[in-house]
């Protein structure tokens, strides 16, 4: 109320001056949607870890994130309104439960400390098994000592708040060991949940209906938990994503009456295939709002965790969802979901100052929808027959000849530096570093990362066909690697060291995050081969034709048109039995193909996602778009943002014909369609007219 930003410390977001504040006439009484509502601070090793220990407590030991970082991290989630804590657990880091002084911390705040989806009962079994443990980490076979090794902690832990993970996986984020079968998965992970029950009534209350415990049915638990595995009514069950923002599943009715209700835990920072993102935040609000809006639909009222990463630059992302776990009742039917980045961004810089930082965002959202800046360069981890399970760079899906795609990108990465640099000129003097870290670095990161692998992949297609221009792209691409350098030494060496060693552009050295090479244009150059200027154009034959979802006649009555969503920023969430109908001018006669991109979420209710496509108001195809597990087509849609789904069609005369998709299914998410033939289908984005919904 006073001014005072969530943020002061962690941003270094200044407060105005002020000499008197008058508190309102009226009371104010507000209660929480969700009832624990936290973070999860993981994947620490390269950001928080070396901060904590190295710059703000050099004198800690190595990894041992201490009180003085979470004191901080404790109050800033007070002020952000949340409880609840997932403390970093990384083998890197000593578990938070050894580091002395870290729970007198969370009890001075207040803070309910919990623990991840691999850590049951309070214990960080990655880091402390091996320093508490005896044997193998394998119920199966050493049951004994793991009940000894959970008993000591829940002695240790009386009279501290704590919500309680029950189940059991590997000792980090791996299978529980020892077990081969579904079968054999279930038998041990049910009597695991029977020991658990008894060690919570022996040492936390008698009464284990009155402790909070969650069950999270992560990776292959969700196999064993839809397997028939009992999971006592009053534990919450706690849901998750695919790790890239997309939920999996929700309660259904009878879960809904559980008394333990449910939760879910949400990732914008994540560590593993496809392909990390852990640099840069640029998961859309928008897919944020629209999964948990679903889920607190579907009864998810008793725990929201989200995955931070390192927590920095995840600062605002990390507010709106905090935000929405106090509030998400409230009525929001007319309202944009970046109303509340523009009320962030005038509480964070003025009045004066929100709109323009409101759709600087906008735009860095907008554009990570389309490729988020750690996928552009279209390569994997954790692929077999790879070095380190790493594919390296390619060149991307973009097309240099076609619409100019790769060109527009580069130019709406310039232009968006652009308008932040004149922005940047009148912001405040107080306000500089918050600018710098919250909107600057991010921005400034996401278009370098793009100039550098776009700029690179021009170079290579210019260098038998004019070796000076690729010369200039090949400059451009290094440049732009070094500008990165440059941006986040700046960031580490802001406020007089305050934040050294917290943000690292390479986390895991990841190809992506490399300084692109050119060998074949730097030996050409080396033998003074000259340009040759004869650049042939590819000569296209058939044709495209594509609109956004948003672009259907009568899109008013058959859907809600969500401004941040998809590749076009404007997709249309169904509701099942809604139709949109799309007008095509088809130039020829002929097989066509029809592409429907949708949001890849998820079928939550287990009900598929299937979509029915009519030509003239003339079905020709009922599709299903979901996927399961992490299957090839689940990783090239989180990549692309999109879910392509593809249906051939011959169109018998040329002229006026009308698409019409329908959901069969509830949640169907239509983004963008396109109609073409087969000979122009190597591009990225589908080239619609990209026009604002009012």
């Amino acid at each position: 109320m006073i001014g005072v930003s969530p943020w002061h410390y962690f941003a270094d977001s200044r407060p105005a001056g002020a000499t008197s504040f008058g508190f309102p006439e009226t009371p104010l009484h507000d209660m929480p949607a969700v009832r624990y509502r936290g973070i999860f601070l993981n994947d620490e090793d390269w950001g928080l870890s070396p901060w904590a220990t190295q710059t703000l407590a050099p004198y800690s030991g190595r990894g041992a994130i201490g009180p003085e970082a979470y004191e901080k991290i404790f109050e800033l989630l007070l002020r952000l309104r949340a409880n609840t804590i997932w403390p970093a657990m990384h083998e890197c880091t000593v578990p938070f439960y050894l580091v002395k002084g870290n729970r007198e911390m969370a009890d001075r705040y207040g803070i309910i400390v919990g623990t991840s989806h691999c850590e049951p009962l309070m214990r960080c079994s990655a880091g402390e098994w091996d320093v508490a443990g005896e044997g193998d980490y394998n119920y199966k076979t050493n049951r004994e000592a793991i009940i000894a090794y959970w008993t000591e902690r829940l002695e240790e832990l009386s009279g501290s708040d704590n919500i309680y993970t029950i189940g059991m996986r590997g000792k980090h984020d791996g299978m529980m060991q020892g077990v081969r079968t579904l079968d054999e998965h279930m038998f041990y992970l049910s009597q695991v949940i029977r020991d658990q029950q008894k060690l919570i009534r022996q040492f936390v209350h008698p009464d284990p209906t009155a402790v909070p415990q969650v069950f999270i049915p992560y990776k292959e638990v969700l196999d064993v938990y839809d397997a028939g595995l009992e999971v006592p009514e009053h534990v919450t069950l706690v849901w998750c994503d695919d790790n890239y923002g997309y939920i999996r599943r929700l309660s259904g009715v009878r879960e809904q009456s559980r008394a333990g209700r449910s939760g879910v835990y949400y990732h914008i920072s994540y560590w593993g295939r496809p392909h990390d993102y852990l640099w840069l935040a640029s998961t859309s609000p928008a897919l944020i709002h629209s999964e948990m809006t679903r889920a607190y639909e579907h009864g998810a009222d008793r725990l929201w965790i989200l995955n931070v990463g390192d927590l920095k630059p995840a600062e605002y992302l990390t507010e709106f969802f905090l935000d929405m776990a106090w509030d998400i009742r409230s009525p929001r039917k007319k309202q944009s979901v970046f109303d509340h980045l523009a009320c962030w961004a005038e509480r964070e810089f003025g009045k004066s100052y929100a709109a323009d930082v409101t759709e600087i965002m906008k735009t860095y959202y907008h554009l990570a929808n389309i490729r988020k800046p750690e996928f552009i360069g279209w390569s994997r981890v954790e692929e077999s027959g790879f070095p380190r399970g790493l594919t390296p760079v390619t060149d991307s899906g973009y097309n240099p000849d076609f619409n100019d795609e790769l060109q527009r990108r580069i130019q709406a990465y310039l232009l968006l530096e652009k308008r932040v640099a004149r922005l940047k000129a009148s912001i405040p003097a107080h306000k500089a570093c918050a600018f710098y870290q919250l909107i600057e670095y991010p921005v400034r990161g996401a278009s370098l990362m793009n100039r550098k692998w776009l700029y690179a992949q021009l170079a290579h297609y210019y260098t038998h066909s004019d070796t000076a221009l690729a010369e200039e792209y090949a400059r451009k691409s290094r440049l732009a690697y070094r500008e990165t350098e440059r941006i986040t030494a700046d960031y580490n060496a802001m406020e007089n060291g305050k934040w050294n060693r917290i943000m690292d552009f390479r986390p895991r050295k990841l190809p992506v995050f490399d300084e692109p090479a050119f060998p074949q244009l730097d030996s050409m150059m080396r033998l003074g081969r000259q340009s040759v200027k004869q650049i042939k154009k590819t000569v296209r034959q058939g044709y495209v034709l594509a609109q956004n979802a948003a672009q259907a006649t009568g899109v008013s009555s058959a859907g809600v048109v969500i401004e941040g969503l998809g590749h076009s920023f404007f997709a249309v969430q169904m509701k099942q039995g809604d139709s949109l109908t799309f007008s095509f001018d088809i130039p020829e006669p002929g097989e066509a193909w029809i592409k429907i991109a949708t949001i890849p979420n998820h079928d939550v209710d287990m009900k598929g996602m299937k979509i029915a496509v009519s030509v003239d108001e003339k079905e020709i195809a009922v599709l299903d778009y979901s996927v399961s597990g992490r299957s090839e087509t689940w990783k090239r849609n989180v990549l692309r943002g999109q879910a392509l789904s593809s249906v051939r069609h011959t169109f018998l005369q040329a002229g006026s014909a009308t698409v019409t998709i329908k959901a069969l299914t509830p949640y169907i998410i239509a983004d963008q369609i396109m109609v073409g033939t087969t000979e122009a289908e190597d591009f990225y984005e589908f080239p619609a007219t990209k026009t604002p919904v009012e």
